[in-house]
């Protein structure tokens, strides 16, 4: 073989390992193991933009009060975080968690409603008629999410307590957030021991406060157990950090759900040719259930026609965009 071929083969090898070198430092830097091959990415995996809680949040099994009350400030940031990305339908999310909550403080009191129960009892009340109590519970907390922080907003959450008396509650907490609602909490339980809903939607608002977040967040009725509520002190404190860590494991779950949701259904959104269908998108993207019939309302939907709302669901449920939740044939519910 000649120089010049010789000379040739050594540049070649040259340019190919520096290829190599190339992919093995980009390969580090985006954390990806070398070597691994990867599928071609799908539709569904262009949809996952909302970060995902790290495992040593979501599998730790730590008992000492320090590590569980870091695990608490991490998985908080992180939801944080997650809170400020603009794919994460924000109102849709805090109505399916109000709906989360509502279920474990029916629980806690001993009632057999679950979710489908809920939902009924809120979406096919007729006017007039009382919710019950388990519907009156999902009311509160419904309310309580809906509009931003303000006493007022608690107010018509809670309006069998006074004004006054629930700001002074919000305030009773000091320290840390979870440490100022562990204190909120075990505050009006002792003042009123039976408003359990009413206490936990308190902590949940001081949590908030202390957070900066504009709207309550139930973090803490589905992480808790029923003999929680009894503790005071340091063990409520550790089992409010707890009950926060678990929350935001499924607040940042769900998040991360509706995105990808949120997303397909945008897709489709501008070829739906339907009458108002714009605004009745709108109304799935801020709402855990929708029904037809709220769609045909004038006033609280978009003024279809009974037979197009009920066609323009259907439709949205072929498309793969919405899921039909209740597996009737009538007093059907939809939601995204």
């Amino acid at each position: 073989m000649s120089d010049k071929a010789n000379l040739l083969d050594i540049m070649e090898s040259e340019k190919v390992g520096r290829l190599l070198q190339y992919f093995v430092v980009k390969s580090a830097a985006l954390n990806y193991p070398w070597g691994m091959i990867y599928d071609r990415p799908t539709l569904g995996d262009s949809y996952d933009t909302v970060p995902k809680l790290p495992s040593w949040i979501t599998s730790s099994r730590v008992e000492t009060p320090e590590d569980v009350a870091f695990l608490s400030g991490a998985a908080l940031s992180h939801l944080h975080l997650v809170f400020s990305r603009e794919e994460v339908p924000q109102s849709l999310l805090r109505d399916r968690l109000s709906l989360t909550a509502a279920e474990a403080c029916v629980a806690f009191s001993g009632r057999p409603e679950r979710v489908g129960e809920l939902r009924d009892a809120m979406h096919f009340l007729r006017p007039g008629d009382l919710p019950g109590p388990a519907g009156e519970t999902y009311l509160s907390w419904r309310r309580a999410l809906e509009r931003p922080i303000s006493i007022k907003a608690l107010h018509r959450a809670i309006p069998g307590i006074e004004a006054d008396r629930l700001a002074e509650w919000v305030d009773a907490g000091q320290g840390t957030p979870v440490t100022r609602a562990a204190t909120v909490l075990e505050t009006v339980l002792k003042d009123l021991p039976r408003q359990v809903v009413s206490a936990l939607i308190l902590a949940d608002a001081a949590l908030a406060q202390a957070l900066g977040w504009d709207h309550v967040v139930p973090s803490l009725a589905a992480g808790l157990k029923r003999r929680d509520l009894r503790k005071t002190g340091t063990e409520l404190r550790l089992a409010c950090h707890r009950a926060v860590t678990a929350s935001c494991i499924e607040a940042v779950r769900l998040a991360a759900d509706l995105a990808r949701r949120e997303a397909r259904l945008k897709v489709v959104a501008p070829k739906l040719r339907a009458r108002g269908a714009e605004a009745a998108v709108e109304m799935f993207l801020s709402r855990d259930a929708v029904t037809p019939t709220v769609l045909a309302d004038p006033i609280r939907g978009v003024n279809m026609s009974n037979r197009a709302a009920r066609r323009f669901c259907d439709r949205l449920v072929e498309l793969g965009v919405v899921r039909e939740l209740t597996g009737r044939d009538t007093f059907r519910l939809y939601g995204v």
